[in-house]
């Protein structure tokens, strides 16, 4: 299980409440947020940003593709 700091924690439910009020909007599209996943990973690249602890992004492997 990941731990986050306690700033982090806090910055996640700071977004979440605005999610559920309905003033959490996306980046450059300005978009309403409704999923909280989505959320989520807003909160934690703000507390990234603000230098909080935070664990690194999950990056999908490449599958090597056979050349024959």
């Amino acid at each position: 299980m990941v731990k986050y700091s306690k700033g982090t924690q806090q910055k996640v439910e700071e977004v979440m409440k605005e999610m559920k009020k309905g003033k959490l909007y996306t980046g450059k599209g300005h978009k309403k947020v409704t999923d909280p996943k989505q959320a989520i990973a807003i909160g934690l690249a703000e507390a990234r940003a603000e230098g909080e602890k935070v664990p690194k992004k999950k990056r999908q492997k490449k599958e090597k593709k056979m050349s024959k």
